[in-house]
């Protein structure tokens, strides 16, 4: 019987790092491999800085390549942009003086406000005063008479004065001071060789004042120099 198979030969496998035809040194499988996969990396690089070149802007030029006619616009942009914020600051500076003017007025106002209400509670005190000096008058002859000492309308008396006193009323006129046509009315002239100016003598009718205002002047007899 004849064995149709036949036993394979021995396989030769080239191990030389020398091609011997070429002369070159020969690469690996892997060698190959790694150098293909190289290759395709820095090819992807170089696409990827190419596309990242052609999407990048350009360059703003340098004023040096500015032409003469876009200088000269932007320099009028800037003198407009100048010129506004100035504006803006002359319009604050004009807002803060306005502010200032309208609350001095306001302090203005309020003050003279404040004077006019306190004008009018002393006039309106003064009117109703006004009322009681007759009967203020008659309790100054009674009592100048005696008639009040050691009766009970010496304690009205007391009490009324003291309660006109504490609204502010006043007495005006006293013996001895100067004679003040502010706040005298001399219904009498007495020569005195003893006084070289006019001489309060006598106080005929008290006067009255409320503060700075005078509700009624004194009636005097006053002393002059002798000779006058």
């Amino acid at each position: 019987m004849t064995d149709d198979t036949q036993d394979e030969g021995p396989v030769f496998r080239d191990k030389r790092r020398i091609d011997p035809e070429t002369g070159e040194a020969r690469q690996s499988p892997a060698d190959a491999q790694a150098a293909a996969e190289q290759a395709a990396t820095e090819q992807a690089s170089e696409q990827q800085a190419a596309d990242a070149g052609a999407e990048a802007p350009a360059p703003a030029p340098a004023a040096d390549d500015l032409s003469a006619e876009d200088r000269a616009l932007l320099e009028g942009e800037a003198q407009r942009l100048a010129d506004e914020a100035a504006g803006v600051e002359a319009a604050i500076a004009a807002a803060n003086d306005e502010v200032r003017r309208l609350q001095a007025e306001y302090v203005n106002y309020r003050n003279r406000v404040e004077r006019e209400r306190a004008a009018d509670k002393v006039a309106t005190t003064a009117s109703v005063l006004s009322a009681l000096l007759p009967a203020l008058d008659d309790l100054d002859r009674a009592d100048q008479h005696g008639d009040l000492e050691g009766s009970p309308l010496a304690i009205v008396a007391q009490k009324l004065r003291a309660a006109i006193a504490g609204l502010g009323l006043e007495a005006v006129g006293v013996a001895g001071e100067p004679f003040d046509t502010a706040v005298h009315e001399a219904i009498a002239q007495l020569p005195n060789p003893e006084v070289t100016e006019m001489v309060v003598a006598d106080v005929v009718q008290r006067g009255y004042r409320i503060g700075e205002r005078l509700v009624r002047p004194a009636k005097v007899a006053v002393f002059v120099p002798a000779g006058e």
